[in-house]
């Protein structure tokens, strides 16, 4: 499995994690130019990527995505040589996992991260800790914001083995209507669990209602927190709608419909806001964000748009400063939308990171593809 790069292709495999989310890290390492991807886990991803099957074990369901309690139990089906052994946050069990893989067979590992605390009790539990141990000799550490490279380089990387690429979106997907409603809708689009913030937002809302009468809430999403929503739109179905979990496109048809996009996020024991990509699905659509300030969701909300503390009556401003200003609303739109195609379209962040593992490539005396 092992080598430089041949042919000008760079062959990556990527372990997944159970519950992978699509259309994320597998999907933009997929788009870097020159590179041939396979994945081993499952299900079968909706990216276009080689997909070798593997089951997982996993004693419990009550942790979720990186912090899962959950291995691959069939990586010996994976076959071939491969450039680059790849996976997501340097303590999850997958990663752990590619570790060995990666010394078994001499292969350069890669961990992407969004991790950006250093708090969390995962790095003390024994299985993640043990993972983070194997873990902290990859190669190289995709970050994909600067807080992330900053708590790996405190936890004892050495900076030479970091490199930053923020991710992008698809802003054809995601762009603004061809008109748009001055109705002031506000889209809530987000996975529906406490730390998200639901509770603050629907407490804003009569606030808001003294300032804007009209003003509507619209939740979308799936979760823990389903039954607030359902309750908050049974009690006023004029004013609050829930329309549970969207595809991509129904996101972008709400985000085109609404006025201004608004979360509320609250740190928890266990996490902390570290991007946030809905945030600039809304901003690509042409919309002014409000949010509260949670982490390190400062880089993917820059001004004009506005971060408030964790309060109703702060939120309910927020959200008045842009339902009561059309104008305003048009503006900052305009500059979100210049701001995503700049800095975050899906496909010129790929090829950042291409470039970001050229560089690491170099570093490490490969022969780096074309591109990087």
């Amino acid at each position: 499995m092992t080598g430089s790069p041949v042919d000008g292709v760079r062959r990556l495999l990527w372990g997944m994690q159970v519950g992978q989310r699509p259309w994320r890290e597998l999907y933009w390492l997929s788009l870097m130019p020159d590179t041939a991807t396979t994945a081993v886990g499952g299900p079968r991803p909706p990216e276009d990527v080689t997909f070798v099957e593997s089951r997982y074990r996993q004693p419990t369901r009550r942790f979720i995505e990186a912090g899962a309690l959950a291995w691959l139990r069939d990586l010996n089906r994976v076959d071939g040589h491969f450039d680059w052994m790849a996976s997501l946050e340097p303590f999850s069990l997958v990663t752990g996992q590619m570790a060995g893989l990666a010394r078994r067979t001499r292969t350069p590992q890669a961990v992407l991260m969004w991790h950006n605390f250093r708090g969390t009790p995962l790095y003390r539990l024994p299985p993640y800790r043990q993972s983070w141990m194997r873990s902290r000799h990859a190669d190289f550490f995709l970050c994909l914001i600067h807080a992330s490279r900053d708590h790996i380089v405190d936890m004892g990387i050495e900076p030479e083995r970091v490199d930053v690429v923020h991710p992008g979106i698809d802003t054809e997907t995601f762009r603004p209507p061809a008109e748009r409603s001055d109705d002031p809708v506000l889209a809530f689009v987000s996975p529906l669990r406490p730390s998200k913030g639901l509770d603050r937002v629907l407490e804003a809302l009569p606030l808001v209602r003294q300032r804007v009468p009209d003003v509507r809430l619209v939740i979308a999403g799936s979760g823990e927190d389903e039954p607030r929503a359902r309750r908050a739109a049974a009690a006023d179905p004029d004013r609050v709608s829930f329309v549970g979990s969207l595809r991509p496109s129904e996101v972008a048809q709400l985000l085109g419909r609404s006025a201004v996009f608004v979360t509320a996020p609250r740190p928890n024991r266990v996490w902390n806001e570290q991007f946030g990509l809905v945030y600039l699905e809304a901003m690509a659509c042409g919309l002014p964000v409000v949010t509260t300030i949670c982490g390190t969701n400062h880089e993917a909300v820059p001004a004009p748009n506005i971060r408030v503390p964790d309060e109703a009556e702060a939120l309910a401003d927020a959200l008045c400063h842009f339902l009561e200003d059309p104008a305003l609303r048009h503006q900052v739109g305009l500059a979100n939308r210049a701001y995503v195609e700049a800095n975050h379209s899906v496909r010129g962040q790929a090829i950042r990171m291409a470039e970001a593992f050229g560089r690491a490539e170099r570093r490490l005396g490969l022969r780096s593809v074309s591109g990087g």
